[in-house]
């Protein structure tokens, strides 16, 4: 399969982005406006694109490119899964010069994706550190 990995976006990749988050239950919601904003503070931003420059796959990292950096959105378009794009993806990721000497990249995925990430190291041994979230309010 012939796909490029990109690392910025165009106005209509933009709009495949959207359409991407769509599929998966945790970013349905997710708007235009918001993900432009997102995209404009995002660190690092990691792509693939088809032949006709479709946007099929994606994933960001926000980092200070020395100690840590958090990888969201590991996404690939459900027409185009089973192909080893994800696997493409990740190493884009682990081989990005900026990325490459960071003493630790974090992620959150599903239990069922984690034999995925141990191939790139990725552990659940995190020693004594618990994961905490925040959630806005949402108004009513």
């Amino acid at each position: 399969m012939n796909v490029k990995v990109i690392y910025s976006l165009t106005e209509s990749q933009k709009d495949d982005l959207v359409n991407l988050y769509r599929n998966e239950f945790w970013c349905h919601h997710r708007l235009r406006h918001d993900v432009d904003k997102m995209l404009e503070h995002t660190d690092i931003i990691i792509g693939l694109e088809n032949t006709s420059g479709q946007l099929i796959g994606f994933c960001r990292v926000l980092t200070d490119r020395v100690y840590r950096a958090m990888l969201f959105d590991v996404i690939i378009h459900p027409d185009y899964r089973g192909q080893g794009l994800s696997k493409l993806l990740m190493d884009a990721v682990t081989e990005h010069q900026d990325l490459i000497h960071v003493e630790e990249i974090m992620l959150n995925c599903l239990p069922e994706m984690l034999n995925f990430y141990q191939q790139w190291n990725f552990t659940e041994r995190v020693g004594g550190f618990r994961f905490m979230k925040r959630y806005r309010e949402q108004s009513s």
